[in-house]
């Protein structure tokens, strides 16, 4: 059994609350993966210089932007992120009629990683994934402990002014343009007619395969696509059920709305089992640039049973570096413990309690809804705080190093008290 059910979401005026961006994605992994958010800032490159991504080594650019990552600890790429020009990433896991490469490239969620470090804008991110994906191609295992699983990959994009779906099929992809309104992704094409961007042989191969007769209206996802399995019947269930909760919100999504939609169990959005939520990310981005962009994060499993902990990017790194500078690189703010290669080292100290507090919560009716009341609170408090900069901005750039780990800290309190 292979994990099936990631979705990722965004919502833009006029279904948003306010002229905000609203960004979500549930990262559905193994249950027993860590996954941790870490902080890169940005940072000039020497010339010939290399990165070393998860299976492969690659050129790198001469600058890279400041990004947080939500991802598994076992690799170098990304589920989802932010850079500090506000784009939004997160990727899906897809399959079609191409044949998925086994041999090891860049997995989708290195893809994540180098958009966001390479791309000042949603569409510039697209354009770095499918430069990438010509050059080196993707590919490789996208488990820590199962060998052969590998897929396609679908990106969600947003900026402070628009969002973009690219879905790919080896080295061909289409991409659309979202201008207003909402989206989302599951585990299936959903890119159909409306193309707005393309690979220039995406129809003539499609066409070499005998997928695509040349005359009938191209709609991307049909010809691509299986047309039924069992995975991709359960990944339609859960876009469609996605779609309807971004529906009922429309208008007024928020935040906190998105918060609500990733925490849904009945519609397999939030999923348990073998293969669990075991991170999300909600983003809400003022198309505004006087205001910063809020990114939250649980780095948890379960957002039912998770706070989301928020972080801004520093508008001015570089006048903070000589009072910070302790908090920013290797040690920085947001990330919570060194990468190690032993796999029971990986779990950082708020996974740790998080666990044991999980358990209370399933075993001990009257003190487990006690101690999600006081996430929740949390939560709320941090939402209420954060609003305040979203609306009026930042005055003092300082208070915002430690935000994420401040919350951290506030977290442990709760689980030390339960």
């Amino acid at each position: 059994m292979y994990p099936t059910s990631c979705d990722t979401f965004v919502a833009l005026p006029p279904s948003t609350e306010g002229q905000r961006i609203v960004f979500g994605k549930n990262s559905d992994r193994p249950c027993d993966e860590v996954q941790e958010v870490v902080y890169f800032p940005a940072k000039e490159h020497e010339p010939e210089e290399k990165v070393e991504c998860t299976y492969i080594e690659i050129e790198q650019v001469a600058h890279t932007y400041a990004v947080v990552l939500s991802r598994p600890a076992w690799l170098w790429g990304a589920e989802m992120g932010a850079n500090e020009h506000q784009v939004c990433i997160g990727n899906e896991a897809v399959w079609g009629k191409e044949s998925v490469d086994g041999e090891e490239a860049l997995l989708g969620m290195d893809l994540v990683r180098l958009a966001l470090e390479r791309a000042d804008t949603a569409e510039r991110a697209v354009d770095v994934i499918t430069d990438l994906l010509e050059k080196y191609g993707q590919g490789g295992n996208c488990m820590e402990d199962e060998c052969g699983f590998t897929y396609h990959n679908s990106f969600l994009i947003s900026d402070r002014t628009e969002a973009w779906v690219l879905e790919t099929a080896g080295k061909y992809w289409a991409a659309e343009r979202v201008e207003a309104g909402y989206r989302n992704i599951s585990n299936e094409y959903s890119i159909t007619t409306k193309i707005d961007k393309e690979h220039p042989e995406l129809r003539t191969y499609a066409q070499e395969q005998h997928w695509w007769n040349g005359k009938a209206q191209f709609n991307f996802a049909k010809v691509y696509a299986y047309s039924t399995t069992a995975r991709i019947e359960a990944a339609n269930g859960r876009y469609c059920q996605g779609r309807e909760l971004l529906k009922k919100h429309e208008g007024c999504i928020t935040a906190e709305k998105m918060m609500d939609i990733l925490r849904d169990k009945e519609s397999g959005i939030n999923m348990e089992g073998m293969f669990m939520t075991t991170g999300s990310m909600v983003s809400v981005v003022p198309k505004d640039q006087n205001f910063p962009g809020v990114h939250f994060f649980t780095a948890t499993p379960d957002p039912e049973r998770s706070v989301f902990k928020p972080f801004i990017f520093v508008l001015d790194i570089k006048q903070l570096k000589h009072t910070c500078s302790p908090c920013f690189g290797e040690e920085d703010p947001v990330k919570k413990k060194p990468r190690f290669q032993s796999k029971p080292n990986r779990k950082h100290p708020l996974f740790l309690k998080h666990e044991v507090v999980a358990a209370i919560i399933d075993s001990t009716r009257e003190r487990g809804e006690k101690i999600v009341e006081k996430m929740r609170a949390l939560e709320k408090q941090k939402l209420a705080e954060m609003e305040k900069y979203l609306t009026e901005g930042i005055e003092d750039a300082t208070l915002l190093v430690h935000l994420f780990t401040d919350t951290v800290d506030e977290e442990f309190s709760i689980y030390s008290n339960a």
